[in-house]
């Protein structure tokens, strides 16, 4: 079995694919049924080509009910970007190229997941200790309790303003966390009241699946709520696995680093 980044690139080699993914991103969140209306092949036919895609983990799939519902993963898109396309052009304008909306009662929900060669448990600090998260999420620093209905708070890059607040409303360590968000950081997503951001860690080897489920997002949720998702992930990454930071512009843009003040 191809691993990495070997079967992204086979599973995007595939026009076929290719147009799934398309379908997926004008729709997210469709069952197996819904897509193969949208190709002109048999159902077994699109089975095959989303296996791939799963495999490659550009698509991921959530039960709802009876349905298994097929979602747009970006995030390793986004590491392609960040491994290539990023040296030749500012990343910012592709961190919402992956993302469509999934509209149910008219709300949306967005499903990000990522492999990360690390412990559950290391995991979990890096998602809730807030010197970590600083390291790889824009420079923002998160402070809790992480006691169930306790609240958190996360402050600017320069320490001072809270850009978002919420509640912890579900506390597993090391395996999940479910959280209230609502977003502060301009007029524009202040507006948008309260969303709920879920992180599921999952051991896989000597790896772990994490997934990031934000949703109750309102229909046309402003981009900024869930548009930096790959690149948080991305950062995770490769700061877990390899003890360094970013170095892209969008990456620097809130660090206080040289390099990211000129981005």
């Amino acid at each position: 079995m191809l691993r990495g980044m070997d079967a992204v690139f086979k599973a995007l080699a595939d026009p076929t694919r290719r147009s799934l993914l398309d379908e997926l991103f004008k729709e997210d969140g469709q069952t197996l049924s819904a897509l193969e209306l949208r190709l002109p092949m048999t159902r077994f036919g699109v089975m095959k080509h989303l296996r791939v895609l799963e495999e490659a983990n550009l698509v991921t799939t959530r039960r709802r009910g009876r349905e298994k519902l097929h979602f747009l993963n970006p995030v390793p898109i986004r590491l392609v970007h960040d491994r290539w396309v990023s040296k030749y052009a500012e990343p910012w304008a592709a961190a919402l190229s992956g993302l469509k909306r999934d509209i149910e009662e008219g709300t949306m929900e967005k499903v990000f997941e990522i492999y990360i060669k690390t412990t559950p448990e290391r995991l979990w600090e890096a998602i809730t200790d807030g010197e970590i998260r600083r390291q790889y999420s824009f420079g923002l620093r998160v402070s809790s309790d992480y006691m169930p209905g306790s609240r958190y708070e996360t402050t600017g890059p320069d320490g001072t303003g809270v850009w978002v607040e919420g509640e912890n409303l579900e506390v597993d360590p090391p395996r999940r966390l479910v959280q209230s968000m609502t977003a502060l950081w301009s007029e524009e997503v202040q507006q948008e009241g309260p969303s709920r951001v879920t992180y599921e860690i999952e051991p896989v080897g000597d790896s772990c699946r994490l997934t990031v489920i934000h949703d109750e997002l309102r229909e046309d949720a402003h981009g900024e709520l869930y548009g930096g998702w790959p690149m948080i992930l991305s950062a995770l990454k490769t700061l877990l696995e390899t003890g360094e930071q970013l170095t892209t512009p969008a990456s620097l843009r809130f660090s206080g680093s040289p390099s990211g003040q000129a981005a």
